[in-house]
């Protein structure tokens, strides 16, 4: 706000040094410019305009002189305002084009590596038993499918293999055999130690107990010598060929993410390095403190890059509509409910719109739901300057309206209240300060509740002139 206020300021002094804005139609050098009325302003609030100099009503400061339009140039100028070459320069105005493309959405937020639950095992025997050795006996370590984790010896794994071996001399038929066969597979007996024992004929005293899947240990319960029970854990092991990475997306980011959606990850020692995944599920709470939602990714992981428990930069792109009308946001000018742009016109003119904004884009663009063409050519850098030119024009033509009562008529009829609205009982036809909070005193059309503190007084006050 500080900032526009002293473009403001800076643009009256640069009318009063001859910069050479202009409005349609009306130059300085023109025959008529000294018989022209002479109107008063405050560089800090362009809405206070008189016919008379004085101080502002609103900050104090002394009003400065500006030229006044002649009605028929007023009714000809339009919305636009134009300005000499020069000034454009100086004033440091800037266009782009308003161009139609893809509506992207650009989510980055920060991830957490973490192990895939698919891809967790856990390493168990079917029968009690005793850890006759162990080859795998530290966490960390990297196994393969089918390496021997241990071996082990358990009476029931004996038991099996020699009835195995009786059914196969005892003639005993396909069935008896069968059945032997089902039971040492039901002890996770491979097919190669099967046909091993039906070519040996000799049960073992331990049988090695082999990895399910590859992965690296995460826990080791597991000991030399040690008794185990049925289904105890012994080993758990992690594949990290393939990895989850969690994500925080915020509340209002959700529509734009999807199941299936292509995500990219960076990490911080590998900067120049882009992992490619996809999002696999949206959970279905919000934290009611962060107001954000988790979103789990999956990514392949050669060379086991991506490690559980570091931090990943996350970037997750959505195209919402694949051709729409998109501005640099810079050129917008957002005034609380009003968006204005400024349009190039020819012949050094400029055109203020009220444009509808949409969803922002990636690239510093934004969508244009209403107000602006294709192709047009609109201000990205200078438009607070044209802004201040507008506003100070605008100011002008209110007073020129035909309707209008005569500035000497306006300026007797302007009513002061207290900027304070328990203070709005305090109104009377000069500037000054309040008798109750000593606030500098404020036009009652500059303030809410100024019609109806206005109003009020002259109801107690029927005989004051209108």
């Amino acid at each position: 706000m500080k900032t526009r206020l002293l473009l403001v300021v800076v643009l009256l002094l640069g009318v009063l040094l001859g910069w050479g804005v202009s409005r349609l139609g009306g130059k300085p050098g023109s025959a008529g410019a000294a018989a022209e009325k002479t109107l008063y302003t405050c560089g800090m609030h362009p809405q206070i305009v008189q016919d008379h100099p004085g101080n502002c009503p609103i900050c104090g400061m002394k009003l400065t002189p500006i030229r006044k339009q002649d009605a028929g140039t007023n009714a000809a100028a339009g919305a636009a305002i134009a300005i000499d070459p020069v000034t454009v320069q100086n004033m440091g105005i800037r266009t782009a084009t308003v161009t139609r493309g893809p509506l992207r959405k650009i989510i980055r937020t920060v991830g957490n590596v973490e192990y895939s639950e698919a891809a967790l095992t856990e390493v168990t025997t079917k029968a009690k038993g005793w850890i006759e050795k162990l080859h795998v006996d530290t966490t960390g370590q990297q196994v393969h499918r089918g390496d021997v984790l241990f071996d082990f010896y358990a009476p029931e794994y004996f038991s099996a293999q020699a009835e195995f071996v009786q059914a196969l001399g005892a003639g005993g038929g396909a069935a008896l055999r069968q059945s032997a066969e089902r039971k040492l597979k039901f002890f996770d007996f491979t097919d190669e130690q099967i046909a091993a024992l039906e070519k040996s004929r000799q049960p073992q005293k331990t049988v090695p107990v082999r990895a399910p899947a590859d992965g690296v240990v995460l826990e080791k319960m597991a000991v030399a010598g040690q008794m185990v029970e049925a289904g105890m854990k012994l080993y758990q092991l992690a594949d990290l060929g393939l990895v989850w990475i969690q994500a925080q997306i915020y509340e209002r980011d959700l529509a734009f993410v999807k199941p299936g959606q292509e995500a990219t990850v960076t990490l911080s020692y590998l900067p120049d390095r882009h992992f490619r995944g996809r999002v696999t599920y949206l959970y279905p709470n919000v934290d009611e403190k962060t107001r954000t939602a988790k979103v789990r990714m999956e990514f392949p992981n050669p060379g086991y890059l991506l490690k559980p428990g570091m931090f990943a930069e996350v970037r997750l792109e959505s195209e919402l509509e694949p051709a729409v009308l998109l501005v640099p946001e810079m050129a917008v000018l957002r005034s609380g409910e009003q968006n204005t742009v400024f349009v190039a016109l020819e012949g050094g003119h400029f055109d203020p719109r009220t444009v509808r904004l949409g969803a922002t884009a990636e690239n510093g663009m934004v969508q244009i739901l209403d107000g602006l063409k294709e192709g047009e050519r609109i201000v990205t850098s200078g438009q607070f300057m044209l802004d201040s030119e507008s506003q100070l024009r605008e100011a002008i033509q209110k007073m020129q309206q035909p309707t209008a009562a005569p500035p000497s008529a306006i300026s007797a009829v302007v009513k002061y209240t207290c900027p304070m609205a328990s203070h709005a009982h305090i109104v009377t036809d000069k500037p000054g300060l309040c008798p109750e909070c000593e606030m500098q005193l404020v036009p009652t059309t500059t303030v809410a509740h100024g019609k109806q503190s206005e109003a009020a007084w002259r109801r107690l006050h029927p005989a004051e002139k209108k």
